[in-house]
């Protein structure tokens, strides 16, 4: 039986099928995708939000403001009561105190961040308490999905890999359950009511679970705790467990996972000793740090005949030559913009510098690196014979525009990255592992420089760096030793000669 979210999601598709025939029909053309086109001022203030969650939560809102000739600097809590009642009236979208209070939170979470965002703050509808979140008013579908996969643990079962597992205690299930329990009143906290949460799939939906780690995160402090870590890797093996959510969700799942576990105590993970094997081995990084020259050349092949496609090519491959480079954040990356964080100080005719000021870092670390000017003229004719076309009817400030006058979403960039290395070289590398490349490099080149490769990385705490990559001493020691055999062997068949 479908659930009322999946019919929710159905009607919405057919109305947008309904749309889309009937401009057919019309033969209207270049029609906006999403209602009515935004006033200029609208599409200006829209451009700066930073990211992609804050942009979905404010789109609505934005919209509805622009049709309605309502200026940002007119936005209060009169507008957002007529916007939330049309929301009701017109659309599938939840429209109680849950949904009003994430969009305030967007909206005062970009007053904070954004110098030019109008500086009235909407009010937030306060938060139950936990208290008056008993598990019984979950939807009985949800707990009876939770109860089922438990049963599970009580009888000897497979892993994914095949592995056979023995029965858990009773105080281990016991413990699982107590922390989905948590985790769903931790989503209700976050603004999910607790009759929206009817099944494993809404619990385990990939936002929802990125904004309640991210929540743990916080509470945490700098970095997240062990039981953070631990309940990201058991919320994937829930789902993959009870195949509750199709492929494409199971992977950013175990992307989410992959990035909070950087964190955990004791090192870098096996997937990432795995790509930094086979970045050390010789003339693989070769092949990585000249691949945007080579790309390059096939964007200026197809500049006339397929614009957009060479435009695309040469944005992927500054890119990558940037992450070669500065291997920054791809939260940073994704948010270079012209004239401020990729700038020029000594003249237009002078080498790029790539700076990001520690409020914009995740560890509130200033971010500094001088790009090399070979790169600096593969940005330039980016800038000046690629980023137009991709820049369409809107002046962005973006270094990597999207379609929409934002930011190109970061999951676009990431894998567009990854499967360009990936077809050009055979390793398959995230923009994240680009860094974990440039600290193995580094540290080869300079053993025992773990301040310096902590400045290059912007960690905030020398240990940080020290944890994860001193065990490539060993490696390190391995191959020095390899190479005194490898000379006494030569010797000796010199003297044998």
């Amino acid at each position: 039986m479908r659930t009322s979210a999946a019919i929710q999601k159905a009607l919405s598709n057919h109305k947008a099928n309904v749309k889309a025939c009937l401009a057919w029909f019309a033969g209207a053309k270049n029609l906006p995708k999403h209602g009515m086109a935004l006033s200029p001022t609208w599409v200006t203030l829209r451009a700066e939000i930073p990211d992609e969650f804050r942009r979905d939560r404010l789109s609505g809102l934005i919209r509805f403001a622009s049709a309605k000739a309502v200026e940002p600097s007119q936005v209060n809590e009169a507008a957002l009561d007529e916007y939330m009642k049309y929301r009701a009236a017109t659309t599938a979208l939840a429209a109680d105190d849950a949904a009003r209070r994430r969009i305030a939170r967007a909206w005062n979470a970009c007053l904070d961040d954004i110098a030019g965002w109008p500086r009235q703050r909407l009010a937030e509808p306060p938060v139950k308490s936990l208290t008056k979140v008993p598990w019984e008013s979950f939807a009985e579908k949800l707990r009876q999905q939770i109860e089922t996969y438990l049963e599970r643990f009580k009888k000897v079962r497979r892993g994914i890999r095949g592995k056979r597992i023995r029965p858990c205690k009773q105080i281990t299930i016991d413990t699982r359950r107590r922390e989905l329990q948590a985790f769903a009143r931790m989503a209700v906290k976050q603004g999910y009511p607790a009759e929206s949460l009817e099944s494993l799939a809404d619990l385990l939906d990939p936002d929802l679970v990125e904004e309640v780690l991210n929540a743990y995160w916080e509470v945490s402090g700098e970095e997240p705790d062990k039981w953070t870590i631990d309940l990201a890797w058991k919320l994937l093996s829930v789902a993959r467990e009870t195949k509750c959510l199709p492929e494409a969700d199971l992977a950013k799942l175990d992307d989410i996972r992959a990035a909070i576990e950087e964190y955990r105590e004791g090192g870098i993970t096996e997937k990432n000793l795995n790509v930094i094997r086979a970045v050390l081995t010789e003339g693989v990084w070769d092949k990585v740090v000249r691949l945007p020259r080579a790309m390059m050349v096939e964007a200026r092949r197809d500049r006339h005949t397929a614009p957009i496609k060479a435009a695309v090519n040469a944005s992927i491959a500054v890119a990558i030559a940037i992450e070669s480079i500065a291997p920054v954040r791809l939260n940073n990356l994704i948010k270079i913009k012209l004239e401020e964080n990729l700038i020029q100080p000594g003249g237009i005719d002078k080498p790029y510098w790539l700076v990001f000021p520690k409020e914009d870092v995740k560890n509130r670390v200033q971010l500094q690196h001088k790009i090399l000017p070979e790169v600096g003229e593969l940005i330039d004719e980016y800038i000046n014979d690629f980023r137009p076309v991709l820049l369409r009817r809107f002046n962005a400030p973006w270094l990597f525009p999207g379609e929409t006058g934002g930011v190109k979403t970061s999951r676009t960039l990431s894998l567009q990255i990854t499967d360009r290395v990936f077809e050009a070289t055979g390793l398959r590398l995230t923009v994240h592992q680009f860094r974990h490349a440039a600290a193995a490099i580094f540290i080869k080149a300079f053993p025992g420089q773990y301040e310096r490769a902590r400045q290059l990385l912007g960690h905030k705490n020398i240990t940080t760096t020290m944890r994860f990559y001193v065990a490539l001493e060993t490696t390190f020691a391995n191959e020095a030793f390899n190479d005194i055999i490898k000379k006494r062997l030569d010797e000796e068949l010199e003297a044998a000669e």
